[in-house]
């Protein structure tokens, strides 16, 4: 057993301002946990439950979960014919005396190599310092929830030494046509323009995506040089095939040629966002309006999920098939936002914004209006819409969906709530030192 102190992870939505504490949660980063093999053993039904719930959360995936019961004894007499995993966690509601004499027990059955975790029913700084001493990697203190303990599982295998990892914001249409992309270029300009982030944009799309258009960029290479030479991907590898789009914009294109076929495995695109998360402080996923397994495991592995409709009933019935997969998938994370694109079409009849939104139960995250002249000049220009328009109302639509998925949004409003209220208590202390 080996003991591993761990650094608290950077969450790159937010560098100087704060949140209110349900988005800090929503948002607090978890890196993936890595592929090993973890047996838990439980003593009680509630803790159990959070494993099972644990399961279902997407940074999991990797990880082979057993889950037991019995606790410190049960693991005891288990592992004395069997070999211990990369990681073993312990529930126990015993008191400080009975747990290290139980721990002495289980270290003469335990390799070296494994990670332990106890998870107590005591809150005692003595107890946590001796097993700590006696390599124990985590102890902490029931109840906690099926988060805290993939958080947990995470950071006990994360590299302190690592850089921070970025957060992945995935696009993708309900409908074809929806002008999906279009909405994650010029949302990924305006984070890296706005609010001065590095952000890198991924054209999923690899037959027929149109970043590379709309930035007016046609790089040699690309997004698929990087989904099929996996055993290359690096950081180095990376930045060559990268297109400078800006001072804090980068460009991972799609092809521009049908020469070959793209028929991906569902884990095709581990690595690569496994490498560009550690590239910058937020990556947007163009997703091509697709359903094979590469693209769902893509959308289900996202930190964001922006759903991208048109206010028609195709597009409400795809946006709400999409919305409650993903939501079940996702037990953790953030509900998928809703974007309504070109509203307020001339002649063309539309399902009421708010009434789109109440069907699919979920709050509208931006209504973006119809306007020809806008998009297609912009289209046609290879600019972003900021740049033909600066206060167009479509760009500040998407100004505001930028803030939104930023994080930075919510602190300004919650500051602004709270600046009169300061105003009002120094008045009256001023008026009470004048009397």
């Amino acid at each position: 057993m080996t003991a591993l102190k761990t650094e608290p992870t950077w969450d790159p939505v937010v560098e100087d301002a704060e949140l209110d504490e349900p988005l800090q949660r929503q948002q607090r980063d978890i890196r993936p946990i890595p592929r090993i093999s973890i047996q838990a053993f439980c003593e009680t039904h509630e803790i159990a439950s959070a494993f099972e719930n644990a399961l279902a959360d997407r940074r999991m995936s990797r990880a082979h979960l057993r889950i037991q019961t019995g606790g410190i004894n049960a693991a005891i007499e288990y592992y004395r014919e069997a070999s211990t995993p990369n990681l073993v966690v312990l529930e126990t509601t015993d008191r400080r005396q009975k747990i290290l004499e139980q721990i002495e027990q289980f270290a003469e059955v335990c390799d070296p190599a494994t990670k332990v975790i106890i998870i107590g029913h005591v809150n005692d700084i003595l107890l946590y310092r001796e097993l700590v001493r006696q390599g124990i990697s985590e102890y902490v203190v029931a109840p906690q929830t099926a988060l805290d303990i993939v958080e947990v599982v995470s950071n006990l295998y994360a590299d302190p030494k690592a850089k921070p990892i970025g957060r992945t914001i995935a696009f993708v249409g309900a409908k074809g046509g929806v002008g999906a992309s279009t909405i994650a270029h010029n949302v990924a300009w305006l984070l890296s323009r706005d609010f001065e982030s590095d952000t890198l944009v991924a054209d999923l799309d690899l037959a027929f995506g149109t970043a590379g258009l709309d930035f007016n960029a046609d790089p040699p290479q690309g997004v698929a040089d990087a989904v099929f030479s996996p055993d290359r991907l690096d950081q180095t590898f990376l930045d060559r095939l990268l297109a400078n789009c800006g001072d804090r914009l980068n460009l991972l294109a799609a092809p521009s040629t049908l020469d070959r076929t793209y028929d991906l495995a569902e884990s095709a695109l581990e690595s690569l966002l496994d490498v560009v998360r550690n590239n910058s402080p937020y990556v947007v996923l163009d997703v091509p309006h697709i359903w094979t397994a590469w693209a769902r495991k893509t959308l289900v592995a996202a930190d964001e999920i922006v759903v991208v409709a048109m206010p028609d009933l195709a597009n409400l019935r795809n946006a709400k098939n999409l919305i409650d997969t993903l939501k079940n998938a996702r037990p953790h994370d953030p509900m998928p936002r809703l974007v309504l694109n070109q509203v307020g079409l001339p002649k063309r009849p539309e399902i009421k914004a708010a009434d789109f939104a109440k069907s699919l139960e979920v709050p509208l995250a931006a209504t973006v209006p119809f306007d020809a002249q806008l998009f297609g000049t912009a289209a046609n220009n290879g600019q972003m819409l900021a740049e033909v328009q600066k206060n167009a109302k479509t760009v500040e639509a998407l100004r505001a969906l930028a803030e939104t998925l930023s994080g930075r949004a919510t602190s300004r409003r919650s500051a602004s709530v709270r600046l009169p209220l300061l105003s009002k208590i120094r008045s009256l202390l001023s008026s009470k030192a004048k009397t």
